[in-house]
């Protein structure tokens, strides 16, 4: 083999490695975006399930606050193939938040069960139908974080708008009334609050009267806000401790006063 034959094959072999090493990046490239895409749907595919789930049971429990003559066969089973498809496979995902899932699914498996047994026994379902308006509003809850948060803890989730909850709530179909006896956006965004959201703007705990009223004392001003006069503590104190001196004073005093006057 001459040198230039030799040169031409080699120069060919390694085009051939090189074309072959990018074929096969190429195919491991596809193959992972295929995987990330999987798991995107997969991971949007517990939140299309969960509030399948959770708009069906607010249905039915509308329904039964309605009739209470219904049966136990009102009350469909919960299904979630999705998630249990999640949690034996190897996508990555916030596991927290997928077992913060799962517990929500347990707690509304169980209202169910309790609803479901208090039915066919034909007692009295007001306290079981409370426990499960309560189980729904959790799920809300959940189902917000999840979507919009990633799952993040309440707490880490920064500041939000509650009307900003509140036209995701909308935007999913759960209207204020669905529940009855309850503003279920109300509850929902109060709910948040207490797992420890931030949201705003915060709840008011006085009127403006109340307000001023615990910051200026009774005495009207109208120069004051609300006509309330801000209380001034040096004169106050000054005003005692005249007080005290009229208290404490005898009549020989006021005679030495009035000769230290002459």
């Amino acid at each position: 083999m001459s040198e230039s034959d030799f040169y031409t094959f080699f120069t060919g072999g390694l085009g051939l490695l090189i074309a072959a090493a990018l074929l096969i990046a190429w195919q491991l490239w596809r193959v992972r975006d295929d995987e990330r895409e999987g798991a995107k749907s997969a991971l949007e595919g517990v939140s299309h399930e969960l509030r399948i789930n959770l708009q069906r049971m607010v249905t039915e429990v509308a329904q039964l606050a309605a009739n209470h003559e219904a049966g136990p066969d009102a009350l469909l089973p919960i299904r979630h193939p999705q998630l249990d498809g999640v949690n034996s496979t190897m996508i990555r995902a916030n596991r927290n938040a997928i077992a913060v899932v799962g517990a929500t699914y347990q707690e509304l498996e169980a209202r169910k069960m309790s609803l479901r047994a208090v039915l066919a026994q034909g007692r009295d379902p007001a306290a079981a139908l409370d426990d499960s308006m309560d189980a729904v509003i959790n799920g809300i809850a959940t189902l917000y974080m999840w979507e919009v948060h990633n799952g993040a803890r309440p707490s880490d989730a920064g500041t939000v708008r509650s009307w900003h909850v509140r036209d995701w709530m909308k935007s999913h179909g759960f209207t204020q009334d669905a529940l009855p006896g309850m503003y279920l956006r109300d509850e929902v965004v109060e709910r948040l609050r207490t797992y420890g959201l931030h949201l705003t703007p915060q709840p008011l705990t006085h009127t403006a009267h109340e307000y001023y009223n615990m910051q200026y004392d009774r005495h009207a001003d109208i120069r004051g806000p609300l006509w309330r006069r801000k209380v001034d503590k040096d004169v106050d104190e000054v005003v005692i401790e005249e007080d005290d001196d009229e208290v404490t004073a005898t009549p020989d005093d006021a005679v030495t006063k009035e000769a230290e006057l002459h």
